[in-house]
């Protein structure tokens, strides 16, 4: 049966079941999805517009492509020691409180990052960058089990990391406008000003996040008691077929670190074309900044619509495992083909946008797998060791890209090396005993 017409509305108890659990759901997603899309929007914006600053930055500060690799990378380092603790922090004192002091915190390394002027003053803002944002991912991910089942959290955490390619589509032209009009306003270049004007929202939205943001379904009090219920019931009931392992057991389980490899792999694939898309266009003969935020835009537009139809439909077919490789296998096409056609702008943009569709697409799928199995307490340390240590290629990747550029005097070797990681992440996924994660 048809759910409302306005979601925000849910029917009475006395309306079937599922039509008043669907509506219940969709109250759910109204509440919580634009908020939590919005931080990662503006976490992610921060994270990677160095990509766009390195255009100015590097010849102003005379810094090498393995330099920038290196100080583009060096944040999973920060993000990485302070990962676990933070998701386990996050766990005991709520999300409301941690995510908004996570916030607060980036946004200000990111906007200080105006002033640095040299190599190890670029290495210290991105690695205290690192510190300030890690938890934020995890955590996200671990407060989405609080209130959807497996077979709805797929779709939520597709619509959460759709926030990925939006901060694309929204920060490339915007990035490219700041570089090209305010490069030299008030004596400041274009890449100080970038970082300055693009570290403000994250403030502004952590403060945001401290207002509106529930930490559990039992302190929603936009919800009805009945709704409150059936969300509890159906959180219990998975919850009672998963295990609670102590936090030591679960950073020694195979499982976790399988899940922490094959999130390795797509990670590489998924940095080395965030931090070095600029880059790449304009190898293609494009030179205007501007053009190349618009460009960049493109591939990131696209993995949105891809993104949001595979979701439907892994969810819908409650499978899991070839709605990851697959994607995974066409961003490895997708890189192939973007050196292949690396002197034809219109073709190279083909295949960036193939290969960005498919990275951006394996990677909420991907988060069904270990959620599927992880529970309490276990859970939060569990999400947070794969997410660190799969993010720990955020340092391997861009910086490996960046030296075999140096090397070879091009992208060529690097694109190679980032589609051999997407395929290994794919076949990976298909390992996974289908029992375990297609719920």
């Amino acid at each position: 049966m048809a759910s409302p017409a306005n979601p925000l509305h849910a029917p009475g108890a006395g309306a079937p079941p599922s039509t008043f659990e669907e509506a219940t759901y969709r109250k759910v997603a109204w509440r919580l999805t634009p908020l939590v899309m919005l931080c990662y929007v503006v976490a992610y914006l921060d994270r990677v517009n160095v990509g766009f600053a390195k255009l100015q930055m590097t010849a102003d500060l005379n810094l090498s492509d393995a330099v920038y690799g290196f100080g583009a990378g060096i944040f999973f380092l920060g993000y990485f020691i302070f990962e676990i603790p933070s998701n386990i922090i996050l766990h005991k004192v709520g999300a409301r409180v941690w995510i908004a002091r996570i916030m607060a915190t980036w946004g200000i390394v990111s906007m200080l990052t105006m002033f640095v002027t040299t190599p190890t003053m670029f290495y210290v803002m991105r690695f205290l960058l690192g510190l300030a944002e890690a938890g934020f991912f995890p955590g996200i991910i671990l407060y989405l089990t609080y209130w959807y089942p497996a077979h709805r959290r797929g779709r939520m955490t597709t619509w959460f990391m759709t926030a990925i390619a939006l901060s694309g589509v929204i920060g490339g032209p915007v990035s490219g406008y700041i570089l090209k009009n305010l490069n030299g306003v008030n004596g400041w270049q274009g890449w100080q000003w970038l970082f300055l004007l693009e570290g403000i929202p994250s403030v502004l939205v952590g403060v945001w996040v401290f207002l509106k943001l529930d930490d559990r379904i039992s302190k929603a009090k936009w919800l009805t008691r009945e709704e409150q219920e059936l969300l509890e019931r159906n959180i219990a009931a998975e919850e009672s077929a998963k295990h609670d392992m102590p936090v030591r057991k679960v950073l020694s389980s195979p499982r976790v670190w399988l899940m922490s490899l094959i999130y390795f792999s797509f990670v590489m694939g998924l940095y080395g074309v965030s931090f070095w898309l600029p880059t790449i266009i304009k190898a293609t003969g494009v030179t205007d900044a501007w053009t190349i935020g618009l460009l960049s835009a493109i591939p990131f537009a696209a993995a949105v619509v891809a993104m949001l139809l595979v979701a439907r439909s892994a969810d819908r077919m409650r499978e899991r495992r070839w709605h990851v490789a697959i994607p995974a296998f066409a961003g490895a096409l997708g890189l192939v083909l973007s050196v292949v056609w690396a002197h034809n702008t219109l073709l190279a943009m083909t295949g960036l946008t193939l290969a960005t569709m498919g990275i951006l697409t394996t990677l909420p799928l991907f988060w069904s797998l270990p959620t599927a199995f992880l529970a309490g307490t276990g859970a939060a340390a569990g999400i947070a060791m794969i997410n660190s240590l799969g993010n720990l290629a955020g340092f391997l990747s861009p910086y490996a890209v960046g030296w075999l550029k140096q090397v070879t005097a091009a992208n060529d070797s690097g694109m190679y090396m980032l589609a051999g990681c997407m395929i290994a992440g794919g076949l990976l996924a298909i390992s996974v005993p289908a029992r375990l994660v297609n719920r």
